[in-house]
Order: structure tokens, then C-alpha cells, then sequence
């Protein structure tokens, strides 16, 4: 949507309550994860807290609770608006840039020589992946700086918001080219999702990858529907204990 004349007021987003899931051994990472379109951080913590990585600590936040296009201005709890889940739907660049620096602020005060991470599933991972982008760049969408050293990202049944332009800001600045070849992503998505279809998770891949995110990894799982499985979680787990350079988990 664009405007004439003065800038439009800034909303003011109240995010949800963050649960923490603490390591259970020296804490080498903190990885903030992400959930889903009208879910909670308390569910997130509950499967994470099960995910053999003693040397993680998780937190888990509650997105704010918006009007959402998509559901016919139903309000959920929600990273960010969307109308359709489709490459030509508008982004909100708002609601994007305030969630991902919420995600920063959280990670802020992490210890120096704590590795830090984000991930999640379906519209967190959208939110994650736009996060990488914004690491990559150095800046949000707005403008205002990314302040932190992001270490991997992971998404799941997700999307990447912004995809058309991502290659010519990329291709513009040398660092962010340098930051996006660095940055490692895993990208998961099922062949049989009906609720953000296979092929969009494919091509944000594809797309991250031409515009210079070289270090991405890209896993499709025959017949899995809009849900995380097992399988799925235990590859999330061996490639962040090896990307983040943790000490091993328990089987």
C-alpha cells in the first residue's frame, strides 16, 4: 500500500508472553523459535523441550494478536499480516520489521561467546527467513540497523517474504553479499502441504540461494503435510549441532 503526503502512524504491536526452555548442559547456543499462524510460544517450548540439545537454551515468543486478511480480519496471533499465501501477495513490512526486531531485542543481551539462532514453522519461518535477509543486509526494511550476529536459521513449512527483490539488494552491496554467502540456512518442507504448497518453500530456496545465500540446505519430505514430524525435527537437530559447532547431542 503506498501513501501520499505524511508517513502513515506507526502501529503499536503487543507481542504475546516468551517462554524460555533453559540448556540442561553449558550453554553454547540461544536459539529464538518461531510459531506458527494463531499458535503460542508455550506450545513451541513444549516440543523443544523434548529436542535432545542440552547445549541450546530456546525461547520461545508469542507473536501479537492482529486482524488477519487471510482469515477474514479474524484476529490470531500473527508475526504479520497477510492476505494470501502467494508470491504476488503484498507484504507487510511493517508488521515483518517490527517482529524481527522483537526476535533481535531477544537475543540482545545473549552472552558474547553464546552462538545465536533463529528458526521456525509455516508463518515463523517466513519471519525467520526474512530475519536471515535482514542479517544479510544489515539493515531491516525500514532502514533502522540489524544489530545482531545472526548464526544460522532454520524454516519449516514456510515462505520467504520479499523474494522478488531480494537478488538486486543483494547483488548492490558486497557485504551483504559477503554476510549472505556466510549466513547457514535450512530450509524443510513437505511434498504433500496444503497450506503453504510445496512449491512456494522450493522456490524461497531457490530464490535465497541465486541471490547469494550459498550455504542453504534444502529438504523435502515425500507425503508430509503441514506439520513437523520426528524424522524432520531429529535433521534440524544433527545440522544445528553442526552448524553451531555444539558439543553433541544425547541420543
Amino acid at each position: 500500500m503506498r501513501y501520499s503526503g505524511s508517513r502513515p502512524p506507526r502501529r503499536n504491536f503487543e507481542f504475546g508472553r516468551t517462554c524460555v526452555v533453559r540448556p540442561q548442559a553449558k550453554h553454547q547456543a540461544t536459539i529464538v523459535w518461531l510459531h506458527g499462524l494463531g499458535d503460542n510460544g508455550s506450545s513451541c517450548s513444549q516440543l523443544l523441550e523434548n529436542l535432545p540439545l542440552p547445549n541450546v537454551k530456546w525461547i520461545c515468543p508469542t507473536a501479537p494478536t492482529r486482524p488477519v486478511a487471510l482469515l477474514g480480519g479474524f484476529s490470531c496471533t500473527a508475526w504479520f499480516d497477510v492476505g494470501e499465501i502467494s508470491e504476488e501477495s503484498p507484504d507487510d513490512w511493517e508488521g515483518l520489521d517490527a517482529s524481527a526486531a522483537h526476535i533481535a531485542n531477544l537475543l540482545s543481551t545473549e552472552p558474547a561467546d553464546v552462538k545465536i539462532a533463529i528458526g521456525g514453522f509455516s508463518m515463523g519461518a517466513a519471519t525467520a527467513l526474512y530475519s536471515a535477509t535482514c542479517a544479510a543486509f544489515g539493515r531491516y526494511g525500514n532502514g533502522n540497523a540489524y544489530p545482531i550476529n545472526l548464526r544460522a536459521v532454520v524454516g519449516l513449512s514456510g515462505w520467504l517474504p520479499g523474494s522478488s527483490s531480494l537478488r538486486s539488494k543483494v547483488e548492490g552491496s558486497l557485504e551483504a553479499a559477503r554476510r549472505a554467502a556466510s549466513l547457514p540456512i535450512f530450509v524443510c518442507h513437505g511434498t504433500s502441504d496444503d497450506v503453504v504448497p510445496y512449491n512456494y518453500g522450493e522456490k524461497s530456496a531457490q530464490c535465497l540461494s541465486t541471490a547469494g545465500f550459498r550455504n542453504l540446505t534444502f529438504k523435502s519430505y515425500e507425503g508430509l503435510g503441514h506439520y513437523t514430524v520426528p524424522r524432520e525435527m531429529d535433521e534440524v537437530r544433527h545440522w544445528l549441532t553442526a552448524r553451531l559447532g555444539l558439543d553433541g547431542s544425547r541420543s
